[in-house]
């Protein structure tokens, strides 16, 4: 009965963090709406019908698919990635640091870890959210040709999930942000570029395609392809699925430590 009580009085704890997240955001939610609503539009417009034009006057169908069709499972993924960076490394660091509102939420009888599971749930709340107009939007350009496109925004939400949680770890023990924008141009820009999103991994040469499939994010654009289109392989869409799983699970695992000993330790 008591861990019955225990599981119960965490998960209330865990819900109410999220409610703040969840309450705030309806607050300030105009200041995302470009690049929420506008940015899907703009980019699959751009390089879609703009780059894609092109591409498919010169070189034809890439991987049974126009340009347009193409890119634009990937942009759901790599959108994901960009709203939990977004979300998890100066807003946590200034809630740990500068003002200091996870100290007060630690305060109540919210345990760190709950403020952390919170903010996590509310990382993949928000990009869920997101990844349903966005598969509104790319159905609407017809880049969508099986029902497994549904799974769609699940797909955002745990790409979101697997970066967010290492980053809100990183995050929650950095005493600075110097090293967030070295995160940023060194980590978050190549794999926009060269996680297959803009061009398949056959493009590459021979000895840099085991290196491209080793990006974290090459495997939520690989998954969203998959369901948009209702191809792969099972063996292949495990290992997409798995690496994903797992990469949240030790973000997570790292995420727990690291909040307790920033809030309590």
């Amino acid at each position: 009965m008591s861990n019955t009580l225990d599981v119960t009085a965490g998960w209330s704890r865990w819900r109410r963090s999220w409610w703040y997240h969840a309450t705030y955001y309806a607050q300030t939610w105009r200041g995302s709406v470009v690049s929420t609503v506008f940015f899907p539009i703009f980019f699959l417009a751009a390089f879609g019908v703009g780059v894609g034009h092109l591409v498919t006057a010169h070189h034809g169908l890439v991987q049974g698919q126009t340009y347009l069709h193409f890119i634009a499972p990937s942009l759901l993924a790599t959108t994901a990635m960009q709203q939990a960076e977004g979300e998890s490394l100066w807003p946590v660091l200034a809630a740990v640091k500068w003002l200091r509102t996870y100290h007060a939420a630690a305060a109540t009888p919210l345990e760190p870890e709950d403020i952390f599971y919170g903010k996590l749930a509310w990382v993949v709340t928000r990009s869920f959210l997101t990844g349903v107009f966005y598969t509104i939007v790319i159905g609407c350009f017809g880049a969508i040709e099986s029902w497994w496109s549904l799974t769609l925004p699940i797909i955002g939400a745990l790409v979101s999930l697997a970066f967010a949680a290492p980053l809100v770890a990183f995050a929650a023990r950095s005493q600075s942000d110097g090293s967030f924008v070295t995160i940023y141009r060194f980590a978050f820009v190549p794999m926009f570029l060269f996680s297959a999103t803009f061009y398949p991994v056959s493009a590459y040469p021979g000895y840099l395609r085991p290196l491209v499939q080793l990006v974290p994010l090459y495997h939520g654009v690989a998954l969203a392809r998959a369901a948009a289109f209702g191809q792969g392989s099972l063996g292949a869409i495990t290992i997409h699925f798995c690496f994903l799983v797992a990469m949240a699970l030790v973000g997570i695992a790292w995420g727990r430590r690291t909040m307790r000993r920033r809030l309590v330790d």
